[in-house]
Parts: C-alpha cells; sequence; structure tokens
C-alpha cells in the first residue's frame, strides 16, 4: 500500500527511499560493539531481507558514564560489515571534524535529535550531496523540524530523509511519543520521504513490532529498527532493542501490508 503524499525519491546504495518505492527496512544494534558482533548481526540482517545496516559509533549518551562508542575505529567495523554483505551503512555524526570521513564512507548520515538544532553542523552537510537522516529534536515542533531541514537545503543539499522518533511529553509509561501523524504532514509539507525509529519511539522492545507496523500504515517511507543477535547483552538501549526473529516477523508483516 503505497503512502498518501508522494514524495521525492532518494537513490542511495542500489536502494530507492520514497517516491513509489516499498518501505525500506534499516535495522542493526544501537552501538557498534565489536568486530564479531556486527559482522554477525549484518549477516542475518542481509539474509532477512533488511535493506540498511544501522549501528551508532558515537553515542551521544546522557551520562557521561554510560557508553559512548568506538569512534572511527567502529565506523572501520562498519565499512567492512559492508564489504562483507553488500548492505548500505546508516550511522550518526555527531561533529563535523569527522564530516569527511562519513562523506567518503557512510551511506546514509544520521544526525540524531540532540543535534537537530545543531545549524552549523546542519549547514555543513548542506555543502555534501550525502543522503541525511534527519531525527526530530525530542522536544520539537514540526515547524521547527522542516526548519532544520531548510538548513541543509539551502547549501544546495536535497537528499533528505525525515525521521520521526517520538517526542517527550507528560506520558512517562513509554521512552517517548511516537507522533505518526507527522508522518504524511512532513510527506505533505516538504515532499521528502519520512522513515519512523520504533525503537527509541517506544522504548519498549516488545511495542515495537506493532509500532512498525502502524508506522508503515501511516505511510512511512522506511522504519529504522534497533536489532541484535542478543538484546539482552546489547551496551546500549536494550530495552527497547529487538532480536533478530522479532525483525523477521516486522519484515514478513511489512511485506504483507504493502502487498493490500
Amino acid at each position: 500500500m503505497n503512502a498518501t503524499y508522494k514524495t521525492k525519491a532518494i537513490e542511495v546504495a542500489g536502494k530507492k527511499i520514497g517516491g513509489e518505492s516499498r518501505p525500506v527496512i534499516i535495522a542493526g544494534p544501537c552501538a557498534v560493539e565489536s568486530y564479531e558482533q556486527i559482522i554477525e548481526i549484518a549477516k542475518t540482517a542481509k539474509a532477512l531481507g533488511v535493506d540498511f545496516l544501522r549501528g551508532g559509533i558515537f553515542k551521544p549518551r546522557t551520562s557521561p558514564h554510560d557508553f559512548q562508542g568506538l569512534g572511527i575505529e567502529g565506523l572501520k567495523l562498519l565499512i567492512e560489515a559492508k564489504r562483507q554483505t553488500g548492505l548500505g551503512i546508516v550511522t550518526e555524526l555527531m561533529d563535523v571534524t569527522h564530516l569527511e570521513a562519513f562523506v567518503e564512507h557512510v551511506d546514509i548520515i544520521q544526525i540524531g535529535s540532540r543535534n537537530m538544532y545543531n545549524y552549523s553542523l546542519l549547514k555543513a552537510l548542506g555543502q555534501t550531496d550525502k543522503p541525511i537522516l534527519l531525527k526530530r529534536g525530542f522536544s520539537a515542533t514540526i515547524k521547527e523540524w522542516i526548519m532544520a531541514a531548510e538548513h541543509i537545503a539551502v547549501g544546495g543539499n536535497q537528499n533528505i530523509i525525515f525521521c520521526e522518533r517520538g517526542i517527550r511529553t507528560f506520558d512517562d509509561y513509554t521512552r517517548n511519543t511516537l507522533d505518526l501523524t507527522a508522518v504524511p504532514i512532513i510527506q505533505k509539507e516538504t515532499g521528502y520521504p519520512v522513515i519512523v525509529d520504533p525503537s527509541h519511539g517506544t522504548g519498549i522492545r516488545e511495542l515495537v513490532p506493532t509500532m512498525s507496523l502502524a508506522a508503515v500504515a501511516s505511510g512511512a517511507n522506511g522504519l529504522l529498527i534497533e536489532a541484535h543477535i542478543d538484546p539482552d547483552t546489547s551496551v546500549s538501549d536494550k530495552f527497547q532493542t529487538i532480536d533478530m526473529a522479532n525483525l523477521e516477523r516486522i519484515i514478513e508483516q511489512t511485506n504483507k501490508w504493502n502487498n493490500l
């Protein structure tokens, strides 16, 4: 089933995001932890039909005492995972000092919720032609989110993908409140594709499959899902990380919905 509003199709790593294309699946661990971990996840994800491998190498954690990521060494592991599987890679950029390496090696550069307001970083990204996955700030209005994208677009980079990842509200049952109304609104107002992150949007792994299907039903152009071979051993965000069996079920359900 197609989205209500047609969007620009962004071509990257042999795939199309948006336009008339089916929703893409971007999946992988919250953080790249080791060679063995990321290679095993990448190979399993590839076999399940995942389109892009996600994995954090710089982790903007609320507590400075939490795992901060492997940094550039983690990027090297993602590059190796891509070499072995052919999956395009998606990872978060936090600092403009690493922009050159990301432009060279990363297929889709993710800008996290905390950096949605980092206008100097967004302007630097506007000088590239690299696809940018722009996450919504956790307290951002839709207008603020769109204006953040404009900081990229005015520099000439029109390869923008919005990512709804939940917003902070008064409710604390879930980690965030997943705002699926943002999907058709952003598509209508900007013409850019929108993907949904049900992992951060809920913070509860049991809710991820249901909200993944709800996101696709809302017209999302893709899903960004935290998945791990053994979620309980994940060094970060383990409570919202699903196992590969649940990832397989999400892909199967998404494919069935698309065929309706």
